[in-house]
Order: C-alpha cells, then sequence, then structure tokens
C-alpha cells in the first residue's frame, strides 16, 4: 500500500533527523495523531504534509518518495 510505504520512509527520515514523533508534528505544524496514523500508514499523506516535511527534515522529495518498485527490490 503507497500510503504505509509513504509512512515509512517519513518516519525513518524523521529519525535520522533527530525527531521524536511530537517534536515533528510541531515542526510541521500537524497533530501528532495525524503524524502517528501517515507513519502508521494509515493514512495518505497530503501534498501539503510532503512539502512540510521535506522542508522540515531538510531532505529532497525525490530522496523522502518511496521507490517505485520497493517490493521487487526485497526479491
Amino acid at each position: 500500500m503507497d500510503q504505509a510505504r509513504w509512512g515509512r520512509r517519513i518516519k525513518a527520515f524523521r529519525k535520522l533527523k533527530g525527531y521524536t514523533q511530537i517534536e515533528f508534528a510541531e515542526a510541521v505544524g500537524y497533530s501528532l495523531s495525524m503524524v502517528g496514523e501517515i507513519e502508521r500508514g494509515k493514512r495518505q499523506p497530503s501534498d501539503a504534509f510532503i512539502e512540510r516535511t521535506v522542508e522540515t527534515l531538510e531532505v529532497a522529495l525525490v530522496e523522502l518518495r518511496p521507490p517505485l518498485d520497493e517490493n521487487k527490490e526485497r526479491g
């Protein structure tokens, strides 16, 4: 599911950059519950959320975007 892949990527980059979930939610301007739902793959991140995430974590969108063939890579 695409939203689950987005969630895993966002969570991984958030942790890599040293943000707790609470700190990250405050930084991007979204509720903690929404961030949690996105990271757990229960909610598809909006374009606005992705844009704020890229800005906050200072990563390029191409880095954050899940690979198109993620399942094939696991082989």
